[in-house]
């Protein structure tokens, strides 16, 4: 299904990616997002560790001194030879100027969590890193409103689909998200 692959672009899990696209269409962005980060409450052990495979070391601007960017390297290895997988952080709110300074401090300071502590952490950062992707998925790239064409009425709202407009075959309806993974139609069962 070719929006479970756009969605695992996202999260590496496919348990993630399949929850998320079972309630598509969603009708905000918000909605997508809430439904995104109760998938990602959701994940096991073993959905995370297969979501943290699909991860790689976070990409950091080339700013900085050689002995900053010696101590990250030593400070990436350590923390792959303790933990076993990419440290991720999310990055999506900091400047670069100030992105290898935070993740140098992160990484000294999760080194120092037990497995348990780093379990949460981990999965707080992916989940950050998953809403950020869907974010990006569900707007497209940045856009020069000097030389695009305008979006449709509505369009920068709707989210959770890779094709225009609603799906063949639906009409709209008064849909509420009941909070456990459902949307729910006033009247039906």
């Amino acid at each position: 299904m070719v929006a479970e692959a756009a969605l695992r672009d996202c999260c590496g899990s496919h348990r993630w990616a399949r929850r998320v696209a079972a309630h598509r269409p969603y009708p905000t962005l918000e909605s997508l997002l809430a439904a995104a980060d109760e998938a990602a409450y959701d994940l096991t052990s073993g959905d995370l560790a297969e979501a943290l495979a699909m991860e790689t070391t976070t990409a950091l601007p080339d700013r900085g001194n050689l002995a900053a960017h010696t101590a990250l390297r030593a400070a990436h290895a350590a923390y792959e030879a303790k933990f076993g997988h990419s440290f991720v952080i999310d990055l999506s709110a900091v400047g670069p100027g100030e992105a290898l300074d935070l993740t140098l401090a992160m990484l000294r300071e999760r080194l120092a969590h037990d497995e348990d502590e780093e379990s949460v952490a981990t999965a707080e950062q992916l989940r950050r890193i998953c809403r950020a992707r869907l974010i990006q998925l569900a707007l497209g790239p940045p856009r020069d409103p000097r030389t695009a064409p305008p979006r449709a009425a509505g369009s920068p709202d709707r989210a959770g689909s890779l094709t225009p407009g609603p799906p063949r075959g639906t009409e709209p309806t008064a849909r509420r998200y009941d909070g456990r993974g459902r949307w729910t139609v006033p009247g039906r069962a």
